[in-house]
């Protein structure tokens, strides 16, 4: 039978993938606009007031971000290294889309692909300058160099489904990545696209990606119910009639675009005590923009509970680029 024999959580968002001065083309944006922090939606010069004896703007100089970019980088190649190590068949992603596949006009819940092959490719230059300051530069982690077919799992995506329906879960199937006209993207959502990337060094081997919409209202998932998505999935591989060896891998978080560290150390400190209920009982209140992207943690907690795998935290690093504590937290969690 198939066996689960590597789980890793990793954060994916752009500020590993470019230079602790590019990581300020991201505030004016941040300036702009208001961000939930612990519940509550404040703008930014409200919170650079409330959070003020955080010291956040000496936490953010330059000396800082380069300090935090380092140690990124080291757990990067952290994670690389443990993924080589292990060398897994193949992969199973929980990640989500941020409008790169799924736009507002049909945004399931969760989907899951079972296509043959799935690819991604370089950006035309049209395309990319449709993207924010910031996210641009971090492109070259999201991109192989020429257009590239990835292996997909339709085995074993299609056991899920039918399991799923089984089991009273309504997936929403894809086979093949849309590719739109006129839009700012094209090819993997960068949410799988960082670990084929990243962390497998573009030694990529077959991969099921799933797919959460933890961005977007009105539908985004509760985390009781991704916890259960992850047991799912790993009731699916238990019964898959297969000697593959198999990564598990929720990709995203950490807390941003403002930083809660409390919530990020809570999260951790849950999965590395295996506890359930704390993963399941998180106010949804609490996974507002970037910060939803932790329910693909909690997904893929779901699945890795239910393994003997072992590991710990291999670095959390909060990353902080201005007095306001916007920024994205960076985590990386493996299990062997």
């Amino acid at each position: 039978m198939a066996k689960i024999v590597l789980g890793l959580w990793t954060t994916h968002g752009p500020q590993l993938s470019t230079t602790p001065e590019e990581w300020m083309l991201r505030v004016p944006g941040d300036r702009a606009r208001s961000h939930w922090f612990k519940g509550r939606r404040y703008p930014f010069d409200e919170l650079v007031d409330l959070r003020r004896a955080e010291n956040l703007a000496e936490r953010s100089t330059l000396e800082a971000r380069t300090r935090n970019h380092s140690a990124c980088q080291a757990a990067i190649a952290e994670v690389a290294r443990i993924w080589s190590d292990v060398s897994p068949d193949v992969a199973v992603i929980f990640g989500n889309d941020q409008r790169e596949l799924v736009l507002p006009q049909l945004q399931p819940a969760y989907t899951v692909y079972y296509g043959d092959t799935f690819w991604n490719g370089p950006m035309p230059e049209w395309r990319s300058a449709k993207l924010p300051a910031g996210i641009r530069e971090a492109e070259w982690a999201n991109r192989p160099e020429v257009r590239t077919e990835y292996q997909g799992m339709p085995e074993l995506a299609g056991k899920l489904l039918n399991r799923g329906l089984d089991e009273r879960w309504d997936f929403a199937a894809s086979n093949e990545w849309p590719e739109y006209p006129d839009h700012h993207h094209l090819g993997t959502p960068h949410a799988f696209a960082y670990v084929l990337r990243r962390v497998m060094e573009d030694r990529t081997i077959p991969t099921l990606p799933i797919i959460t919409n933890t961005f977007f209202p009105p539908n985004q998932p509760r985390p009781w119910r991704c916890f259960e998505l992850g047991k799912l999935v790993h009731s699916v591989i238990e019964d898959w009639d297969s000697d593959l060896r198999v990564a598990v891998v929720g990709s995203g978080g950490m807390s941003h675009f403002v930083i809660n560290e409390e919530f990020d150390r809570g999260l951790i400190g849950a999965i590395q005590r295996r506890d359930e209920n704390h993963l399941k009982a998180i106010d949804s209140n609490l996974m507002k923009d970037g910060t939803s992207e932790l329910l693909n943690w909690v997904s893929a907690s779901g699945c890795l509970f239910e393994t003997d795998l072992q590991g710990d935290l291999i670095d959390y690093v909060p990353c902080y680029r201005s007095e306001a504590g916007s920024g994205t937290a960076q985590g990386f969690v493996a299990w062997r």
